[in-house]
């Protein structure tokens, strides 16, 4: 098995335009070609965490996804990252998963952040989604779903976990603490990306982008409030010793999730 490339991308958003959005990611990802595997946005990266859902949303093959498509094949790396997006007149903050032949997997955000209003603006997702890619077995998740370790537990089926934020500053350290709690319970890697920035709200975000391995220790990040990517490598064989001389999950309590 190939070790993974995957990139985190840390940035500002601009408030509700989407064309602006992804002008901005374009000039970015253009320097990955040829250097990575995956890429990994943030949460609603082409309109900030909005709540305007009937003015904002996207068809599943609208703009953004169409684009997420031409970039993947571009850079050939898959692209992840969620958007606001409609369908059969529900609204969902949905997860999209881009591979460069173009084949998208989604995944509609479970946990919905009830205090900033989303339970009235979205509806919640059902389904845990697990996608394959290069091999590796990947468990997206977006956000507030970070707090909630049932959801997330690794029952043998993933190797890493795609977190993608809009975290504000204000609760920045459960962020970082949380996620190195989800390395070191799944035995997985983790990568974390918020934005940073001030949103049309006028809420502040600091980024603390990081990608975490399987013992909890930072292996990369993005310098916090400032906009910047950075590459890390996941090693495979280093997973699966790990995993091989250290079989926590051997004593783990079984459980069902129920919808």
């Amino acid at each position: 098995m190939q070790d993974l490339r995957v990139t985190i991308v840390q940035s500002m958003l601009h408030w509700e335009d989407a064309n602006a959005n992804r002008t901005m990611f374009g000039e970015k990802l253009a320097a990955l070609k040829g250097t990575t595997d995956l890429v990994v946005l943030p949460e609603m990266f082409t309109t900030g965490f909005s709540m305007r859902s009937p003015e904002l949303a996207e068809d599943v093959n609208g703009a953004t996804v169409q684009w997420m498509r031409d970039q993947a094949t571009r850079i050939d790396a898959a692209i992840y990252g969620s958007a606001i997006i409609t369908e059969g007149g529900k609204y969902f903050n949905r997860g999209l998963f881009v591979k460069p032949d173009g084949e998208v997997t989604i995944y509609d955000k479970r946990h919905l952040f009830r205090f900033a209003n989303e339970t009235d603006h979205y509806r919640a997702g059902k389904e845990r989604v697990v996608v394959e890619w290069r091999g590796w077995r990947v468990l997206l998740q977006v956000c507030f779903d970070l707090r909630f370790p049932v959801f997330a537990r690794n029952r043998g089926d993933y190797d890493a976990i795609l977190y993608v934020a809009n975290w504000p500053e204000a609760r920045r350290y459960p962020w970082s603490q949380l996620l190195i709690a989800r390395a070191i319970e799944n035995q997985c890697y983790v990568a974390g990306v918020n934005r940073v920035g001030m949103d049309g709200k006028g809420i502040h975000y600091t980024g603390d982008s990081v990608v975490i391995d399987p013992r909890g220790a930072v292996i990369g990040q993005v310098e916090p409030s400032q906009e910047g990517h950075t590459t890390v490598v996941l090693d495979w064989n280093g997973l699966e010793d790990f995993r091989a001389k250290f079989p926590v999950a051997m004593e783990a309590d079984d459980f069902e999730l129920k919808h």
